[in-house]
């Protein structure tokens, strides 16, 4: 557990400076994902593993001033890249791991997760923690602002049938985790899997 946090650390401490600049054209692809996950004003969402926190904007839109918005991450870098960019106005960042949070049970209506997936070391037992804290028929957001496909492509790979992405392997993961799989799309443009706590 503690090299995969070094890892994940490592990881994106190397890439925190430029991440945005990186990928500069996602920020409508973020709000698309924000506004399928069905917010309302008042309400209270993690972003889970938010980086530099390009989803927590258009969250803070969605769930207005009388809302909770929280960002949690493991790497201080990209903490403080959210930062720089004036992030921080739009929620409370939180320097933790999603799979220990400081968060009561069932305190929250939804949390998003961009990326976050593939950086999970035990995907069920951290699927499970984020299941906690959200209230029973809240919903989770797992988002990509590419497909699979295309992600693979990106890094000169080709997806296989193992990912735990693919519909068939997550969505029993899910189940076990206190999810119930609700819509999935798996295009060029984008992958989102939405799902619902379950009561």
């Amino acid at each position: 557990m503690a090299d995969h946090h070094t890892h994940v650390q490592d990881f994106f401490t190397a890439r925190a400076a430029d991440w945005d600049t990186r990928f500069p054209d996602d920020a409508p692809a973020y709000a698309a994902a924000v506004e399928a996950l069905g917010l309302r004003p008042g309400d209270a969402v993690l972003d889970a593993g938010c980086g530099t926190g390009r989803a927590l904007p258009p969250l803070r839109n969605a769930v207005g001033p009388q809302g909770t918005v929280l960002g949690a991450d493991l790497t201080p870098a990209m903490l403080q890249a959210a930062v720089r960019a004036g992030r921080d106005r739009s929620g409370r960042l939180l320097l933790t791991d999603v799979a220990r949070l400081p968060l009561r049970n069932a305190s929250l209506d939804a949390v998003f997760g961009a990326g976050l997936i593939s950086h999970l070391s035990q995907p069920g037992p951290d699927l499970a923690e984020l299941a906690r804290v959200v209230r029973p028929g809240g919903r989770l957001a797992l988002f990509h602002p590419i497909g699979r496909a295309a992600l693979a492509a990106r890094h000169g790979r080709r997806i296989t049938d193992d990912d735990l992405r693919a519909e068939p392997n997550l969505r029993p993961v899910l189940a076990r985790s206190g999810w119930r799989l609700d819509a999935y799309t798996d295009e060029d443009a984008r992958f989102l899997a939405l799902a619902v706590r379950a009561d």
